[in-house]
């Protein structure tokens, strides 16, 4: 069952996401490459304004999304490991993890610029988050039903991502991160979208 708890992740698995935005798109894979319009993610955000514009909505912000976008990039890993899985979607998965993981090492980045805590905040639930049950379940899977829960998973925290990041453009206030929240409320309902068409497809 989905959950909004905070699924607790290893710092390692934060430093291999991290790692991850040097390497990829690596691999000349044209799978890595958006499919249609909207499903690219902005590079352009990288730079956090000056630390006095920042304000405590945008700090949430980028602690919270961090998490978030590491546990999408376990999910996309866990599937790409699977034998079985239609093409359409390990492509998917490829440009999700692509996409975010550049953004993990951007937002690090900021909360470092800004004295604070790359840390979520004890206590604090995500939209969209997935269980420790949720991630096993996704684990154990294999074939087209891997694939079916990969994707009902993976829209339910996109659906999470675009409501966090909805809740930054209104009331951030550094430039940069509310640029961020806008680009991944356009590339991750672009995505749901696409998720939802080859979800009724299989």
């Amino acid at each position: 069952m989905m959950t909004k708890k905070f699924f607790p992740l290893a710092a390692t698995a934060i430093a291999t996401a991290i790692a991850l935005a040097g390497c990829g798109a690596d691999g000349g894979s044209s799978s890595a490459e958006p499919s249609m319009p909207g499903m690219e993610h902005s590079n352009n955000s990288s730079s956090p304004t000056a630390a006095a514009n920042h304000n405590a909505a945008d700090v949430m912000f980028a602690q919270m999304m961090i998490p978030h976008h590491v546990q999408a990039v376990e999910m996309s890993d866990l599937i790409l490991a699977k034998q079985g899985i239609p093409s359409d979607i390990t492509a998917l998965a490829t440009r999700v993890k692509a996409a975010q993981a550049p953004e993990i090492e951007t937002m690090t980045g900021w909360l470092t610029g800004w004295g604070q805590s790359t840390e979520a905040p004890a206590g604090h639930s995500m939209d969209g988050m997935m269980g420790a049950d949720d991630m096993t379940q996704l684990e154990a899977a294999q074939g087209v039903e891997a694939a079916k829960l990969y994707l009902s998973q993976m829209i339910a925290h996109h659906q999470g991502a675009v409501a966090m990041a909805t809740t930054e453009t209104v009331d951030g206030t550094d430039t940069a991160a509310i640029q961020l929240s806008k680009d991944i409320v356009s590339s991750q309902k672009a995505e749901i979208q696409e998720m939802q068409t080859l979800l009724a497809t299989l």
